[in-house]
């Protein structure tokens, strides 16, 4: 028996509703700044080799949070339903593996799982793993779960689309991998929300907010953001994550979780209804075009400056330097939690109709 490489137990989580294939860096310090990360990202340092300080939201932004939980915990659910029933239908439960993209990708595959034992009595493997823009996913933690599950058909799952730059990603790893490995992926990822126009399997093509997308550690298992830095890692481990235990008194990753969870039997009728009603929606890159004209109106050079959705916009104001939102007009109800953040940041605020998303986070050129 060829003995493989052990991931470090970690999050907060209950270990059936997720393994962490991560190798625990808690005991380095690499958060710096937003000022200075902004430097060194755009000077050519990748964002995988530091990390952000973790943002400690604010009591107002707390409310605002349960809040929005209360609002959208049906809609999420309704998204999670008519998700894991394409992947069921798709694939069927034997040998099925769901692999979550950390760490958006984290909260949704629990949803998920969960669903398929509530609707099929069928408990399904999930993990989490790394993947990096310009620097795929995390090879060793795939070869893992094929060690543990040889026939696996794994399903990978993130929280939303936003240009697309996951989806590719994904794209390139995946054929990089089946040309090098018997066993075999498929590219196709299931996402809650595809804005951007580029996932097969949806639960909706609307830009809503998913609750999870408002917070960093706290709502994703007190997990950090992956790492990958060569200087203090080995390039054939795991990919580093940290674990903020520390944050334990502010966690509502499983109160999340079991608040959506509650509402899987209420909308069990509603996915139903939807999947019956769903004619195929091809992949069109549509949310790509959006980014292009956003990118031709406001002259600017570098298109990852450009972070269109709820999900990507809040992660600018949490993560970034911002230099202006866009919010779809027709959207600003729905956008409290980004009109808070804009005004404690004092990030100045635009209404910009032509897009496929509620809002766009546009990055200061530094």
């Amino acid at each position: 028996m060829i003995s493989i490489m052990q991931p470090d137990k970690m999050g907060s989580y209950a270990p059936e509703d997720v393994v962490f294939l991560f190798r625990d860096i808690s005991n380095v310090l690499l958060e710096l700044d937003n000022e200075k990360r902004e430097r060194l990202i755009q000077s050519g340092t990748h964002y995988s080799e530091m990390l952000p300080v973790e943002y400690h939201p604010t009591e107002a932004y707390m409310a605002l949070f349960h809040e929005t939980l209360s609002v959208y915990e049906e809609r999420i659910a309704l998204a999670v339903g008519i998700v894991a029933e394409q992947i069921v239908e798709h694939h069927g439960l034997e040998n099925l593996v769901l692999v979550s993209l950390a760490r958006a990708g984290t909260p949704i595959g629990i949803l998920i799982k969960r669903y398929i034992k509530m609707r099929y009595s069928v408990c399904v493997p999930h993990y989490s793993i790394s993947i990096l823009r310009g620097r795929g996913f995390d090879e060793t933690a795939i070869r893992y779960i094929f060690a543990k599950h040889s026939q696996a058909f794994i399903q990978f799952i993130d929280g939303w689309t936003g240009k697309g730059a996951i989806t590719k990603e994904l794209l390139q790893s995946c054929e990089k991998f089946n040309a090098n490995h018997k066993e075999q992926l498929s590219a196709n990822l299931a996402v809650l929300a595809d804005p951007g126009h580029c996932a097969s399997i949806y639960g909706t093509r609307t830009d809503f907010l998913i609750p999870s997308a408002c917070l960093n550690s706290t709502v994703s298992g007190l997990v950090s953001r992956t790492v990958l830095n060569l200087q203090f890692m080995d390039e054939n481990d795991f990919h580093g994550a940290k674990y903020y235990k520390e944050l334990e008194d502010v966690d509502v990753s499983n109160l999340y979780i079991d608040r959506v969870a509650t509402c899987f039997e209420n909308v069990q009728k509603e996915v139903e209804q939807q999947l019956l009603e769903r004619t195929t929606s091809p992949i069109t890159w549509q949310g790509m075009k959006s980014v292009q004209a956003i990118q031709q109106a406001f002259g600017i050079n570098n298109i990852h400056f450009i972070k269109p959705g709820v999900g990507e916009t809040t992660r600018v104001l949490l993560r970034r330097i911002p230099w202006k939102i866009l919010i779809n007009p027709k959207n600003m109800n729905e956008l409290e939690h980004i009109l808070l953040l804009a005004q404690e940041r004092n990030v100045p605020i635009e209404e910009y109709p032509n897009m496929s998303y509620a809002c766009c986070g546009l990055i200061k050129e530094i």
